[in-house]
């Protein structure tokens, strides 16, 4: 018996790896060696390093915010802002998304912390950071992204007006729902939102990018070949974009490339429940939209919306919370340094899992 879908799947297109350039086909390759470039420069040239991680208004970095920049603005290009009010026929998307990332995430981040840093790693980790750990993962859960998950949708075909109005459906609920999430998972009275840090991240990475892309594919759609404008400047921002991808992990990786190596074991321990979470939360939005015969194009940035996670935040607020050097501090940057990586094995995941996911849902 065959679904209804909320909107027509795409033309049949030809496999992945045929129709991927050389450079997109082995960008797993590209990545590893920027994490190891990375970390190797942040050794080397820590200098360097800590004046670019200095350069920071309310604990967003300038320098990924430029590179951020590059990366989502070819997305919102492509959207056509007057069709937005048609996301509401995705509703079973939004629905979806939301349920993972307000009624399922957070918790299962505090049960996964619960199991593997409690029980399963405590022989390993300091025993008076135990604690301070687990906050850590719950604040790093507990915030949907704003500025990445613009990426992943565009690495994944997804639909750009969905993946918009489902970042900023998020972001008003998070200005509600973040501290009072924290404070239940946490058993603490009050939480101190950092509120200079969440407005300041959906201005820089939400408002403003999307009223210059607005603005200009206007103004290229003014001229009689627009169009063909229009799309000539996508084909030559492309590599620009991935490049700032490629670039953002070298300098993450480079920030915390002494830490890295002071304490590769708590990193890799706590990396754990952090991939278990991603990984958990992606399937289960992607499985989801697929019994509820949601498109591909809107599936996608649905499972990647609900396993990405709003660093910025969690860093901030974990620092003001608990201090520069605690445990939930560091936890927090681990997020940081997996999020990139492993985000894109989901986008490689969803994407080599269309055709399959489309024999349900055609």
């Amino acid at each position: 018996m065959s679904m209804n879908t909320e909107a027509p799947t795409e033309p049949d297109r030809p496999p992945i790896a045929a129709e991927m350039p050389f450079f997109e086909r082995y960008l797993s390759l590209w990545v590893a060696l920027c994490i190891v470039v990375g970390i190797a420069l942040g050794h080397l040239l820590p200098g360097v390093f800590e004046t670019l991680g200095a350069m920071e208004v309310a604990r967003v970095n300038l320098p990924v915010a430029v590179l951020i920049w590059l990366m989502i603005l070819p997305m919102l290009l492509k959207i056509d802002f007057q069709s937005l009010r048609e996301v509401g026929r995705h509703w079973k998307g939004v629905g979806v998304t939301l349920f993972v990332n307000w009624a399922i995430k957070p918790f299962s981040m505090a049960l996964l912390g619960w199991i593997f840093i409690r029980h399963l790693f405590a022989p390993w980790l300091p025993a008076e950071q135990l604690d301070s750990y687990i906050a850590g993962l719950i604040l790093l859960a507990a915030a949907p992204c704003t500025a990445m998950v613009f990426v992943w949708s565009n690495l994944s075909d997804g639909h750009a007006g969905f993946t918009l109005s489902q970042v900023a459906l998020n972001d008003v609920i998070m200005v509600f729902a973040f501290a009072p999430i924290v404070a239940l998972l946490l058993g603490i009275a009050s939480i101190t939102v950092p509120w200079d840090t969440l407005l300041l991240s959906v201005v820089l990475y939400i408002v403003l990018p999307v009223v210059a892309a607005s603005l200009w594919r206007r103004a290229l759609l003014r001229r009689p070949d627009g169009r063909e404008r229009l799309q000539r400047l996508l084909r030559g921002m492309h590599p620009v974009s991935l490049s700032a991808l490629l670039l953002t992990l070298v300098l993450l990786f480079g920030f915390q490339g002494s830490q890295i190596l002071a304490q590769p074991l708590i990193i890799l321990l706590l990396a754990v429940p952090i991939l278990v979470q991603v990984y958990f939360n992606s399937g289960l939005a992607y499985l989801l939209n697929r019994w509820l015969g949601v498109a591909h194009c809107v599936a996608a940035p649905s499972a990647l919306i609900g396993a990405s996670n709003f660093f910025e935040l969690a860093v901030a607020a974990a620092i003001s919370l608990f201090g520069l050097q605690s445990g939930a501090a560091l936890a927090t940057v681990v997020g940081v340094l997996v999020e990139v990586p492993v985000m894109l094995s989901v986008v490689w995941i969803v994407n080599r899992s269309k055709p399959w996911y489309e024999a349900r849902v055609s």
